[in-house]
């Protein structure tokens, strides 16, 4: 597992480094070094033909997972689908959820997780453009 790195905060921002994302192996959570309060973000990998070790499912929380390389297999409750590099998939609350690496490549993925409902403005609807 690779250790998250602090490299400079400020009142207003953190900035912190789990490493090489090609190099990354096992499960980080960032919550706690960045200081964040609206999302849970996660790098995890997986490698050939190993899945997540358990099903989950979440009350408040949708989760969008990115998938950077490899890979595999997500299921929803009974929806089974492939997923590749590139793929996002995004669950909401209340049901059960779990991915699987099939790939000879080892799959690397993020997993953001916030209140389900919770995003109101975003992009330029939440934005202030200050240079022109």
């Amino acid at each position: 597992m690779s250790k998250i790195k602090t490299i400079n905060s400020g009142e207003k921002f953190s900035h912190v480094s789990i490493g090489s994302v090609s190099a990354f192996d096992g499960k980080q959570f960032v919550k706690e070094a960045t200081g964040a309060t609206s999302c849970e973000i996660s790098f995890g990998t997986l490698p050939t033909g190993t899945s997540v070790p358990f099903f989950h499912s979440h009350k408040a929380n949708e989760e969008n997972y990115i998938i950077l390389s490899g890979s595999g297999k997500f299921q929803v409750d009974d929806n089974i689908f492939d997923i590749a590099e590139g793929s996002v998939i995004r669950v909401s609350t209340d049901c059960d959820r779990n991915l699987r690496c099939t790939s000879t490549e080892t799959m690397t993925y993020i997993c953001i997780q916030a209140k389900e409902g919770s995003l109101g403005g975003y992009t330029m609807t939440d934005a202030s453009l200050i240079y022109q």
